[in-house]
Formats: C-alpha cells, sequence, structure tokens
C-alpha cells in the first residue's frame, strides 16, 4: 500500500479512468483532472478520488491543486478530433505540446518531484521486418500523423525541461489501446462495437501492437515507482492484424467476422473519399484516413526494456477483448 497522492490528468479518459482506479486499489490518494464532472460522476463515482475541474488549455487555471503532490500522471491529449476533416494542429500543437511543458513548470513550481508522462509508440520508426525499440529514431511517418507528431515535439520539449529542471520525468510509450472504460470510444473500442454490429463489409490488411490499457496503467505506476530519469519504454502488445481481431471476436461473440479482405489501394482511396465527403459536408468520417495509414503501416514494437526494468506484463489478448465486450454490454452500448 501506499501513502502518495497522484495528480492524473484526463481521468476520465479510457488509460486516465483505469489508472485512476489503479492507483486506488494500490492505496494512493488520487485527484483527477477532469472537463466534466457529469462525465467524472459517471465514470469515476466508484473511486474515492478528488475531482478538479479543469482544462489543459488553461493550465495555471488548477495549478494550486498540484500542490502537495507526489507524482503527476499526465495522460490528457487532443487526438480524436484529429482524425476528423478539417485543421485541428493549432489546437493538437497547444494542448499536447505547449501545455505539456506548462504542466511540468506548474508541477515543479509546487514541488512536485516526478511526472510520468504518456507519449506514444507511434513516435518510433518501425521496420517491416524486425522489431523496433527505444533506440530507433522518431518516425518519418510522424509527418502525416499529426498526432505522433505533437507526441515528437512533447519528447524533445520534455528534454529541454530535464536540462534545467532536477524534476524525475519518465515517458511511456503506449501501443494500441483497448480495454474496458473506453467511453468515448477510441477507435479500437469502436472497431470492437462495429465488429459486433455486423457494420464492416470487410477488413483491411492492417493492424497494430495492440495492448491492454490497464497493463498501461499498471506501466505508469511502476514507471513512478522505478522508472529512471528522462527514459522512454515502450509498452506495446504483440502485433494483431485486423483479421486476428475479427476472428477472436467472433470466438467471443458468435458475430461472423468479415470474410472480404480489402486491398490497401482501395482501402486508402475510400477513406480519401470518405475524407473529402466529409470535409465538405461537415459530417463524420467512419474510416479516417490517418486511421487506415497508422494500421497498414503494422507497426511491430518490443517492449523488452519495460518489461526487464519496470517488471512489465501483459495480459491474454482474448482476456482484453472479452472484458472490453463485458464493459460495453453493462454500460448499454451493445
Amino acid at each position: 500500500m501506499s501513502d502518495k497522492t497522484a495528480f492524473v490528468t484526463g481521468a476520465t479518459g479510457l488509460l486516465g479512468s483505469n489508472l485512476c482506479e489503479l492507483l486506488v486499489s494500490r492505496g494512493w490518494q488520487v485527484k483527477g483532472l477532469v472537463r466534466s464532472i457529469d462525465k467524472a460522476k459517471r465514470f469515476l463515482l466508484s473511486n474515492p478520488i478528488q475531482i478538479v475541474q479543469g482544462d489543459m488549455e488553461n493550465v495555471p487555471a488548477f495549478a494550486q491543486a498540484l500542490k502537495g503532490v507526489d507524482v503527476v500522471f499526465h495522460t490528457a491529449a487532443f487526438f480524436r478530433e484529429y482524425y476528423q476533416p478539417g485543421s485541428h494542429w493549432k489546437k493538437m500543437k497547444c494542448i499536447n505540446v505547449d501545455a505539456t511543458i506548462e504542466l511540468l513548470q506548474a508541477a515543479q513550481a509546487q514541488g512536485v518531484a516526478r511526472t510520468v508522462f504518456t507519449s506514444s509508440s507511434g513516435v518510433i520508426q518501425t521496420y517491416p521486418h524486425q522489431m523496433a525499440n527505444e533506440t530507433a529514431p522518431y518516425s518519418e511517418f510522424a509527418q502525416k500523423n499529426l498526432y505522433f507528431k505533437t507526441k515528437i515535439l512533447a519528447e524533445r520539449e520534455i528534454y529541454r525541461f530535464l536540462d534545467t529542471s532536477r524534476m524525475y520525468v519518465v515517458m511511456i510509450l503506449p501501443g494500441w489501446m483497448m480495454g474496458p472504460g473506453d467511453a468515448a470510444p477510441t477507435s479500437a473500442g469502436q472497431l470492437v462495437l462495429d465488429l459486433l454490429a455486423s457494420k464492416l463489409p470487410g477488413i483491411i490488411n492492417g493492424g497494430a501492437s495492440l495492448t491492454d490499457v490497464r497493463d498501461v496503467a499498471a506501466a505508469m505506476v511502476s514507471a513512478a515507482e522505478r522508472g529512471k530519469r528522462g527514459e522512454r519504454y515502450i509498452v506495446a502488445g504483440s502485433l494483431k492484424t485486423m483479421k486476428d481481431i475479427a476472428l477472436e471476436l467472433e470466438a467471443i461473440s458468435g458475430v461472423k467476422a468479415p470474410t472480404m479482405e480489402i486491398p490497401d489501394k482501395i482501402a486508402l482511396s475510400i477513406a480519401w473519399l470518405l475524407e473529402t465527403w466529409a470535409g465538405l459536408t461537415g459530417g463524420v468520417n467512419p474510416m479516417p484516413l490517418a486511421g487506415i495509414q497508422t494500421l497498414l503501416e503494422k507497426a511491430n514494437l518490443s517492449s523488452a526494456k519495460a518489461i526487464q526494468e519496470l517488471g512489465v506484463t501483459f495480459r491474454p489478448f482474448r482476456d482484453t477483448l472479452k472484458d472490453t465486450v463485458l464493459w460495453y454490454q453493462s454500460q448499454g452500448y451493445l
């Protein structure tokens, strides 16, 4: 058990909510930063945490709440809307880069000793026939995927911050997260819902290092306790193709997986057309181009460093899918 106090940004998000639950179970006092009190009441009510209403676009407004905190866990980020048409770069950079440094400076001013920052495994340059680790250069693909680009910029700013600060900052680079508590839902959660509703006519030849969000949350806590200052840790499960996900879900739910495989060029063309149409009509693109491009990269990542230094473990993929489906059933999504 712990007598430490944590401050979690993005506390109602997929990672933030699971992290709050884990911290409370381990005896931490938890302050959770949320934008919506209503959402916090719905999804955090079972956890005895102190709700702090605030927004990463205005760090000074909640900076006082950082007083007495031992560790800041920074999970908040602006990413979902980015996958839709229109230019979100200015807001994305403001929240994901500028506000991250503002948060570190505010935490330092309040005497916080440690921060665990949620980056993304998307910053890592991957290779088709070998696993990539933290020694890989920054991803060239990040020039297309602007969310990944903000995470690269944030990491660089954090290194600059560490040059003049005594704070311990550790960076966690999660894979494509999935699990219970995905209220938004994220793209992974939406994929599960779409497959269960038989909404997908086919599947693309893509994949990602799918990772249970609860394993990432455990890695975040371990990083606060055992992580090395300034180090980055990839926390990503094994590479799963879209076909793997669909067939596993079929085995769990009985809902037939799509049998048609959509060729890469056709998938990209459809995504581009939908993106253009959504941009013209102001609608929502159900097949975001950046998301399709990311999946077609099929990033194969090594978590060996996190396993060795943080004691990270990964639960079976089927358990993750089962628990995700059960959570959606319990919340009335299905």
